[in-house]
């Protein structure tokens, strides 16, 4: 039998991790003691497996997280009101987001926030949803540029979608028209269909008048805040722990 051709037929088709997975049978001496059909099962497992690899890293890959942060390397030890059984709870397949269920992140500067907000978002790519880490600024400025361009309602409809939205950083400012404005109509797209998470050094009753005209303050807060859970942490900065353990949280 020719392998290379029938090599080459596989990676034509996108069948990339059966032909690996093929040509290393071939090297295997013990390989002809399987039957054909467990053989052919290990095919399909590896290519099955290279295909849940590449969605996951294009979904890592589209989420922008801008580092490392996993849920298993979030650091209890340090006291700061993070309790170890409603992180599992929320992070158990990622049910708030499966649930359509918001997150709020809200404590001083320096706790982790940011850092915890990535490691929900990166275990959400894991468990098979769609995400993406935003600063609040960085958020504003890319529909400022997009409402000058010509794509505003393009890159409204993909917010809209996604299956998780992290914004970090929340409400740092007093909200422009046009940032409520925008932020309003993101709420309503997703509202009752896809999550949310904000990290803020504010807390909940703070953000009102942050938002600033009453009336669209209510509506984008009756959106996110009755179907949310939070999580307020306190204590010192984590960032003097920066000679903590490499790949940890530190931050």
């Amino acid at each position: 039998m020719l392998i290379q051709p029938t090599i080459e037929k596989l990676c034509a088709m996108r069948l990339r991790g059966m032909a690996e997975a093929f040509q290393q049978q071939q090297q295997d001496a013990d390989i002809h003691s399987l039957s054909f059909e467990e053989r052919f099962g290990l095919l399909i497992d590896r290519q099955w497996n290279w295909r849940q690899n590449r969605a996951l890293d294009r979904r890592l890959r589209n989420a922008r997280l801008q580092g490392p942060a996993c849920i298993e390397d979030i650091d209890y030890r340090t006291p700061r009101g993070l309790d170890r059984q409603v992180v599992r709870s929320l992070t158990a397949e990622s049910t708030w987001v499966r649930e359509h269920q918001h997150l709020f992140l809200i404590g001083p500067t320096g706790v982790g926030k940011t850092w915890l907000a990535r490691a929900f978002a990166h275990k959400a790519c894991r468990d098979g949803y769609t995400a993406i880490f935003l600063k609040a600024a960085e958020l504003s400025r890319d529909l400022a540029m997009a409402r000058a361009d010509g794509s505003h309602a393009k890159l409204l409809d993909r917010l809209s979608r996604l299956d998780l939205l992290i914004v970090d950083d929340w409400a740092m400012a007093p909200l422009t028209e046009a940032e409520r404005r925008d932020f309003l109509e993101i709420c309503d797209a997703r509202y009752q269909v896809h999550s949310t998470l904000l990290t803020s050094q504010l807390p909940v009753a703070s953000w009102h008048p942050q938002i600033g005209d009453p009336t669209v303050a209510d509506s984008i807060l009756d959106r996110l805040v009755h179907n949310a859970h939070r999580i307020e942490l306190k204590g010192e900065s984590m960032r003097k722990k920066r000679n903590a353990k490499t790949g940890g949280e530190n931050s």
